[in-house]
């Protein structure tokens, strides 16, 4: 804590004798709901200006924090609320950028409004959203001392739902279930069938539940529950939309028995009374539940659906089938920042004569449960002549889950950048260069078994994990491998492989496919040290796709929210999707999915998607595009702080990209946080665009790629590209990355804007000092100083000197002479020089 020191404190109580001895008041017309709630703050400068003081409706007296950006106020409405206005009354020291959020427990939150540039005063914001838990989270101060708010004032209005509560009890005569029964006379059924005089009771031990199906998904308002002599002493009210994970609705501790109510705010199928604690010796026991429904003014979302219209599904009888793939390669072929987006499903069976040419935002997938069920007698083919030959903008395109027997015996992959090649078996070899062999900058495969030989040839870089290939020739600068079977040693001495036997923790991308005549989304297992194609034997799960709500073109973000809220799961179809409130995912195991590279974009510089801190998230194949008002964090994974172990069911983030830039001007200052622990991130792309629509170096600046804070987070297949300042920076500790393909940013103006510390440049990858354990492998950056040149960057990896950390296999490049490198990792490695595009390497550090 840093206090102000006497001069500025007596400079402040002068300041304050000349102004008029009333402090001026917000509108006393109307009480604002989160007059005298309760408050609490990240810190206060002392115990005179406690949060509560800026909830107390005395406009002279203030809560105020330590001397720190990252401060908070927060506010507990009691009850949810539609809130519609916040009023933040500043005293000198203001929060220059701030957020105002939301949250309907006070973990979870989402963005109402992101303020830049305010001068202070009274800042007055007109807001849409519905939670109990309101909350200012600072980002910048505007003076050296910390936040400091005369009043925080919250209006709008309290749910009307309690009025239109449902008198009837809509459990009576549902079918139950309990964690155990006392004996057969005492079934869960019994707390449902309207009888006072029949309860159920569990066995004596904690905890111990008793769940209703209500039928169907409902607005939840109140529960009554009727004890019997054993009570529970502390319980929670959850509900679920699957039965299987649930949200809690009512926290009770100390409760005494008898008859209560309870109003609840919520949705679900299904409710939980779930006991942790017992009031007595025996067990717990219910004479009667009831439920009661009512409306939020929002119908529940439901799940299931069909796939939109960007989503093209065939059989081996669709007719003109070649003609749907031209058709949609004639709009895409050139179409880089084009807004179409599609998704072609092909149902089980053998294909003949197909060639599948795939131009931007394109997608393609077999139906099947393995690669094998869907045979095409043909090629899936990314080639170049749109751009000359050159393949090295073939970004954002992907083939996955099928098996290809091409027509010459060599199938053609020509890509750059965010073009998955998954979960393929290719009955030939693989060409990964364009026609003429023009340059290539890609590239990753996973889950793939490819017979014969993958050629590179012209490829600058590439990712392969978890496959098996019949040979690999040749390479430019850097090919790593991880559990990859017919993988070419490490020779990175002399040549550009990086091998490692085994990948140490990978779970596959989840995948659509048909079951009969139903689709269901696979979700693959976590595997170990795994080594090889995980198919057919296909360890994982399968959910039933009215466990998802499916997202079309035209849906909200407050409609997509209240789908996460009820419990479902997302499949977002091919589309743009403009964002107004930052998608809050915080149910454990929740999957979101995205089809033909669905992009969201998030508006008004709100934050795009949230992960809670919470187990088994799938985050899969979508584009998160920044919008023209900075965003301060695209994508979080995790909450600041968070500690949990999920290393028994890690979050995973695979084919997500971001994009600020280049479709038209972007902004953020962070692209991916990650806070959370044993994060898994399998390929991304993250691109800070140097070509296209609204680039600049402030135009469309990123200051941060990649920042990883949380704890024994790997990341397989790392391309983060032109970052203001660090492309990655690593926080956490035991961190690992396999394989990073980087460039700086083209347009750096000059060595003084990116010269800090006495260092000109920052590093491609950071490990900070702080750091005691940290390892990577096959790590690549280059430099391609358009606007300057002359720049001499220090290095393009910066380090802490320790025996835990390990760096194997890095390099350097000059791209045809513009700008160099001194050294490879921090001051070790000879300098980059001249034009010949060579690289200066380091095969292990320290």
């Amino acid at each position: 804590m840093r206090w102000r020191p006497l001069g500025a404190a007596l400079a402040a109580t002068a300041a304050l004798i000349a102004l008029p001895a009333t402090h001026p008041s917000a509108r006393a017309a109307e009480i604002p709901l989160s007059q005298g709630k309760t408050a609490t703050a990240s810190s206060v400068e002392n115990a005179g200006t406690a949060a509560g003081k800026a909830v107390d409706g005395d406009t002279g007296t203030r809560w105020s924090s330590a001397a720190g950006d990252d401060q908070w106020l927060q506010v507990d409405l009691g009850v949810t609320a539609s809130v519609t206005r916040v009023e933040l009354d500043w005293e000198a020291a203001y929060g220059k950028d701030y957020k105002v959020q939301i949250s309907q427990d006070g973990t979870a939150w989402t963005d109402l409004k992101s303020v830049t540039g305010s001068d202070g005063g009274t800042d007055t914001l007109d807001v849409s959203g519905r939670g109990r838990y309101v909350r200012m989270l600072g980002v910048h101060r505007a003076t050296q001392w910390g936040y400091s708010l005369w009043e925080f004032q919250v209006f709008g209005g309290t749910d009307a739902g309690q009025a239109g509560c449902d008198s009837g009890n809509a459990a009576r005569g549902r079918t139950a279930t309990a964690s155990s029964t006392e004996n057969a006379g005492t079934p869960a059924s019994a707390a449902f069938d309207g009888d006072t005089a029949t309860r159920w009771s569990s066995q004596a031990a904690d905890p111990q539940w008793l769940q209703v199906d209500l039928g169907a998904v409902k607005d939840l308002c109140k529960v009554d529950l009727n004890w019997e002599a054993a009570y529970a002493k502390d319980f929670q009210i959850q509900a679920s939309a699957d039965g299987q994970n649930w949200s809690t609705l009512k926290s009770v501790t100390g409760a005494t028995g008898g008859t209560a109510s309870y109003d609840v705010s919520g949705s679900g199928r299904y409710l939980r009374i779930y006991g942790t604690a017992r009031g007595t010796g025996y067990g717990y026991s219910l004479w009667e539940v009831g439920v009661h429904t009512g409306t939020s003014g929002l119908p529940p979302v439901q799940g299931g659906g069909d796939l939109g219209p960007n989503v093209i599904v065939v059989d081996p009888s669709t007719p003109n089938l070649q003609q749907k793939f031209d058709d949609v390669f004639a709009r895409q072929e050139t179409a880089q920042f084009g807004t179409g987006r599609y998704q072609f499903l092909l149902k089980p069976g053998t294909y003949n004569g197909i060639n599948a040419q795939l131009g931007f935002y394109t997608s393609i997938s077999g139906l099947g449960l393995n690669p094998d069920d869907t045979q095409i007698n043909g090629d899936v083919t990314v080639d170049a002549g749109w751009f000359n030959g050159n393949a090295t903008q073939n970004f954002w395109r992907s083939a996955e889950n099928l098996a290809l027997n091409p027509v010459s015996g060599t199938d053609r992959w020509a890509v750059a950048q965010a073009a998955p090649f998954r979960r393929i078996h290719v009955k030939g070899g693989l060409n990964l260069a364009p026609n003429g062999y023009g340059w290539a900058s890609g590239g990753y495969i996973a889950d793939s078994r490819i017979d014969g030989t993958v050629g590179p040839y012209s490829q600058q870089q590439w990712y392969t994990r978890d496959s098996s290939v019949g040979g690999w020739t040749n390479g430019v600068w850097n090919m790593t491998f991880s559990g990859v079977q017919g993988a070419p040693a490490t020779n990175f001495d002399s040549g550009p492989y990086t091998t490692l036997d085994t990948t140490p923790v990978s779970r596959e991308k989840p995948f659509l496919y048909l079951d009969g005549s139903s689709y269901k989304v696979f979700v693959p297992a976590k595997r170990t040290n795994a080594r090889g194609v995980s198919w057919p034997a296909n360890a994982g799960t399968s959910l039933p796709l009215d466990r998802f709500y499916i997202v079309k073109p035209g849906a909200t973000a407050a409609t997509i929210n209240a789908a996460l809220a009820q419990g479902l799961n997302l499949l977002f179809t091919p589309g743009v999707y403009h964002l107004d409130q930052t998608l809050d995912v915080t149910r454990p195991d929740t999957v979101v999915l995205g089809l033909g590279l669905a992009t969201l974009i998030p508006d008004n510089g709100v934050d795009a998607m949230h992960v809670a801190d919470v187990d088994g998230v799938r985050l899969a194949g979508f584009l998160i595009d920044a919008g023209p008002v900075n965003s301060d964090t695209l994508l979080r994974v995790g909450t600041p702080g968070a500690g949990a172990d999920h290393s028994a069911n890690p979050t995973t983030v695979q084919d997500v990209f971001i994009r600020i830039g280049g479709a038209g001007p972007g902004l953020a200052t962070n692209s991916v946080v990650v806070d959370s622990d044993d994060v898994i991130i399998d390929h991304t792309w993250i691109w800070r665009a140097d070509h296209g629509s609204g680039v600049g170096w402030d135009t469309n600046r990123a200051d941060y790629g990649l920042r990883v804070n949380g704890d024994d987070v790997l990341v397989t297949g790392l391309f983060v590209e032109h970052f203001n300042k660090y492309d990655v920076y690593w926080n956490g500790e035991r961190g690992r990355t396999i394989f990073l393909q980087n460039e700086k940013a083209y347009d750096v103006p000059n060595a003084a804007a990116v010269t800090h510390d006495g260092i000109v440049g920052y590093a491609a990858y950071k490990v900070a000092d702080s750091v005691t354990t940290h390892e990577a492998w096959g790590l690549g950056s280059y430099c391609n100083f358009t606007a300057d040149p002359s720049i001499v960057q220090a290095h393009g990896f910066q380090v802490p000197v320790t025996p835990g950390v390990k760096l194997h296999d890095l390099l350097v490049i000059s791209l045809g002479g513009k700008g160099q490198y001194a050294h490879v990792v921090n001051s070790t490695g000879a300098p980059t020089s001249g034009t010949d595009t060579v690289p200066s390497k380091v095969t292990s550090f320290p």
